[in-house]
């Protein structure tokens, strides 16, 4: 008896802690998301001239002698007359990063950013996304894509920077533009649909445990992770995934006729160098080349929409990055076996 009622102590004190542990969890979660609806999210723009002139004058601080800044400051308030009289008239460039994960979870903080530069965007300006992403569901890189189709649509020019990786639904995005610039060594294509699951129905039988799933429609739910699969629902599951691949291949030759589809819609990738020659790109260029270069005639503005993120959010963002670290290492190592590379 003794035994048993420790025992039962225990479990009861047990049970106590998860539970503190669980309700603990669960109003940090709700106190966090209370704080975001309170606090929607902010707009930030930063002037990247300034950024880059402030670097530059530090350097020159450095390394002109006294009668080199004395000259450099002559010529400095000669372009500042200037830049009155055509400031009126200089374009601009709107920058935005987007650095994707698997559920494409930026595609609603992109979506704020292109609202507030159509709002304020004229004909000659041109917005520029300095794009980063292995891809991941469609249905998030599709909305993604839209939002990025909305800027055409209104006819401003939008020019896509990859400069490590635009794979799968990173191209979805990518090949929207007007123009897309690579590194040499970027990850780029991966024009392809790929799906798979576990399925546990032989282990559960193992240990006789059922499983019921009832549907109303016949292709309400087609594979399962606990059910028996049958060769019926394999092939719809298949079809479905054909069908994606088609929309896919279509969107891309919508908006890029000049490739050659079907030799480039394999799921393969390829380094910029390479991608550039089967019309994947358009010039094999950085993005800090570009932008530099352009901020001697233009304003360049970067607009970032910050919103706070909820602890499950948080918990969420850190393993999707987890898994998106080791696809971007997967991809490497198939690419560098298939090359012959060596480091």
């Amino acid at each position: 008896m003794d035994f048993l009622f420790e025992y039962g102590l225990f479990f009861a004190k047990a049970v106590t802690v998860v539970a503190v542990v669980l309700i603990s969890i669960s109003s940090l979660t709700s106190f966090s998301a209370k704080s975001r609806l309170n606090n929607r999210g902010e707009l930030k723009v930063t002037h990247l001239n300034d950024s880059i002139n402030k670097a530059s004058q530090s350097l020159e601080e450095s390394i002109l002698s006294e009668s080199e800044k004395k000259e450099v400051k002559k010529q400095r308030k000669a372009e500042k007359k200037k830049l009155k009289i055509s400031k009126l008239y200089k374009k601009r460039i709107f920058l935005i990063d987007f650095k994707g994960d698997l559920r494409a979870s930026a595609a609603s903080q992109l979506r704020e950013e292109v609202t507030a530069i159509l709002g304020q965007a004229r004909d000659d300006d041109e917005v520029v996304v300095r794009l980063e992403s292995s891809g991941g569901m469609v249905h998030g890189y599709g909305f993604a894509s839209s939002q990025l189709n909305r800027i055409k649509k209104k006819n401003i020019y939008l020019t896509i920077c990859v400069d490590k990786v635009a794979a799968s639904g990173g191209y979805m995005m990518a090949c929207v533009a007007n123009k897309i610039l690579c590194a040499p060594f970027s990850f780029i294509g991966s024009i392809g649909v790929v799906a798979q699951l576990p399925n546990f129905n032989r282990l559960l039988k193992k240990h006789d445990v059922d499983i019921e799933l009832h549907t109303a429609g016949s292709h309400k739910r087609t594979l399962t992770m606990f059910g028996e699969n049958t060769q019926k629902d394999r092939d719809k599951f298949i079809d479905d995934l054909d069908n994606t691949h088609r929309l896919f291949k279509n969107f891309v030759s919508e908006h890029r006729p000049n490739v050659d589809i079907n030799s480039i819609a394999t799921g393969e990738v390829w380094l910029g160098t390479e991608a550039i020659t089967k019309g994947l790109v358009d010039e094999i260029l950085t993005s800090d080349e570009y932008l530099l270069d352009k901020t001697t005639d233009t304003d360049v503005y970067k607009v970032v929409y910050a919103t706070p993120k909820t602890l499950s959010e948080k918990i969420g963002f850190a393993t999707e990055a987890s898994i998106d670290r080791l696809l971007k290492k997967w991809w490497s190592r198939i690419f560098s076996r298939d090359t012959n590379l060596s480091s």
